[in-house]
């Protein structure tokens, strides 16, 4: 979950004021500032909180802070997601006086940009990308990808044929909150690939699987044997038939 840069609205007992900036105090190193998620208008009920104890007991031990709250990166991690996790969730963050002294007299808000969840039945499908014939004796490349929303359980992509050599990885983030990882299979098409499938399969952190296949189909290496050898043959037969002829005139002449 990344809330976007918006500002940071001040609270004063129940009282919320407006702030420019996402929080007007100088840069704060991240032990003197307390991370909070928590429900949408329900401030007591706490998704996230350094106190595991004041934290939603169906919550408890599912969530973490992952992003370091002294470089503005609030990103909050959701382990094993249920059906109700569709939030809103928003985020609120409080300065403490000291490390040691954990009052707090300046709190700031995020009520205006929570993150709400969109809850998918399955994973997605991952997406192939490739040529549509392969040629016998050349490279065949087939590049795998699928989209993730966790950085830290990346899908692990698989192939039904292949030998770790000719396959590589790799991820890059598409935008805030979404993340895609690929794997490239490369191998060199034979006769007997033809027809055959191959498959990808995404595995995902607890256990769901996704996975798309393709059918190979293999342009023969270009063999003009067929063209040469009985053309060769019927030469030879003809020349040999030619000059049985001509020994044949001879002698009866």
């Amino acid at each position: 979950i990344n809330p976007s840069e918006k500002y940071g609205q001040r609270e004063k007992d129940d009282d919320i004021l407006s702030a420019s900036g996402s929080h007007p105090k100088e840069n704060l190193p991240t032990s003197r500032l307390r991370a909070i998620w928590h429900r949408s208008n329900k401030r007591d009920e706490r998704i996230y909180y350094e106190d595991n104890t004041m934290v939603l007991e169906n919550f408890r031990g599912r969530t973490r802070l992952l992003g370091h709250l002294g470089q503005g990166n609030c990103s909050l991690e959701i382990n094993g997601i249920k059906d109700h996790d569709n939030g809103p969730f928003c985020f609120r963050i409080e300065l403490a006086r000291t490390e040691k002294d954990t009052s707090t007299v300046d709190k700031f808000s995020f009520v205006e940009d929570c993150a709400e969840l969109k809850m998918l039945p399955d994973p997605p499908q991952p997406t192939l990308i490739h040529q549509k014939t392969a040629t016998q004796g050349l490279p065949f490349i087939v590049t795998c990808s699928v989209r993730h929303t966790c950085p830290t359980h990346v899908p692990e992509l698989t192939w039904n044929r292949g030998t770790p050599e000719g396959i590589t990885k790799n991820q890059r983030e598409i935008h805030p909150g979404n993340w895609e990882v690929q794997s490239i299979l490369t191998f060199i098409a034979e006769e007997k690939d033809d027809y055959n499938e191959i498959t990808c399969t995404s595995e995902f952190h607890g256990g769901k699987t996704s996975s798309k296949s393709l059918t190979l189909y293999v342009k023969r290496e270009e063999n003009y044997n067929h063209i040469i050898i009985p053309a060769a043959v019927a030469v030879g037969t003809a020349v040999i038939f030619t000059v049985l002829c001509i020994f044949v005139v001879k002698k009866y002449k």
